[in-house]
């Protein structure tokens, strides 16, 4: 796929496909995330920088996953009530979706490939893997759970 990330739709919280066409121009960092996780607090930190740069072109991409300890076990609807009330997350969060194995989701597959983990491995570790798209659609870094949204701030500033 030639044109970066931007012929994937991926499914909103509701269902529907939504085009990564939508963001074009856009910085992106897409996250996979858990609401039950010893990471979930970066959603404060995610909100923090989405809060910080979105009027310079920014924009960050949730997508929950329930593969890691069956941390994020409830439905849609749940996941984004629970990031709303407990961490005031504004920016787009999409369905659950699966990051490793067979039903891997076709974005992540991409990202994956396109920034391989340590020692090449396309395997997501855990929750809150980043991924940094710059406004091409090309994917430029990718970032540990472990990595917290604070510390990606001077990588997506130099993008903007």
């Amino acid at each position: 796929m030639s044109d970066g990330i931007y012929g994937f739709a991926p499914r909103d919280s509701k269902g529907s496909e939504t085009s990564l066409e939508d963001y074009r121009g856009q910085v992106l960092l897409i996250v996979n995330t858990a609401s039950k996780c010893g990471f979930t607090p970066q959603f404060a930190g995610l909100e923090s920088v989405y809060e910080e740069y979105k009027d310079q072109g920014f924009t960050i991409l949730g997508f929950p996953c329930n593969q890691f300890g069956s941390q994020d076990p409830g439905s849609n609807d749940e996941i984004m009530e629970f990031c709303q009330l407990n961490y005031g997350v504004s920016f787009p969060m999409f369905g659950k979706i699966d990051v490793n194995g067979d039903d891997t989701d076709p974005l992540f597959k991409h990202l994956k490939q396109a920034a391989p983990g340590a020692l090449g491995s396309q395997r997501i570790k855990w929750n809150f893997t980043k991924f940094l798209v710059n406004r091409a659609g090309d994917v430029v870094k990718r970032y540990a759970p472990t990595t917290k949204p604070e510390a990606i701030a001077a990588d997506i500033k130099a993008l903007l």
